[in-house]
């Protein structure tokens, strides 16, 4: 079996490869509604509309897994990018790889903060959605429209381990 997989630190220049971090920490901020409000601006790249796509947004609940998590699969959506909002204040954990001709290479893990979400680049590998602790919703923005829009790649064996540090 493949050594496990260490958990990184998710920050905006060690995720660049594979999208956006979402957080307020470095964002533009600009104040509005007569200064009672501060907007932080133009924080993802929605890449929806390839093929005639078009930007949905839903909740998605996700089930707490436990450490260890096995790695059996990853997932891309090759006509459009796909956001991940947390509602609440939990973390969760992401793994993504990068890609090698068409497939996978070994993954990657990133712990997000409560405050943290992430934009999955457009045809960035990654594992459906990881919540800990608890039953977690999410604000998903993501495409709808025409095209084959996933891909799934399972890896051998019996895949990887993500470690808790």
């Amino acid at each position: 079996m493949p050594a496990p997989i260490m958990i990184e630190a998710l920050t905006k220049a060690a995720f660049r490869q594979f999208g956006d971090v979402i957080e307020t920490a470095g964002a533009e901020l600009r104040i509005i509604n007569g200064g009672s409000t501060e907007r932080f601006h133009d924080l993802l790249n929605i890449d929806v509309f390839a093929q005639g796509g078009r930007p949905i947004v839903s909740i998605f609940r996700g089930q707490p897994f436990a450490f260890p998590v096995t790695i059996r699969m990853v997932e891309r959506h090759p006509l459009g990018s796909q956001a991940f909002i947390p509602m609440g204040k939990f973390p969760f954990l992401l793994v993504v790889a990068e890609d090698n001709g068409g497939t996978p290479r070994t993954p990657r893990a990133f712990l997000a903060t409560g405050g943290q979400g992430v934009n999955y680049g457009r045809n960035v590998w990654h594992h459906p959605l990881l919540s800990l602790g608890e039953a977690s919703d999410f604000v998903v923005i993501d495409r709808s429209g025409p095209g084959d829009n996933l891909q799934e790649h399972f890896y051998p064996g019996e895949g990887f381990t993500v470690a808790q540090s």
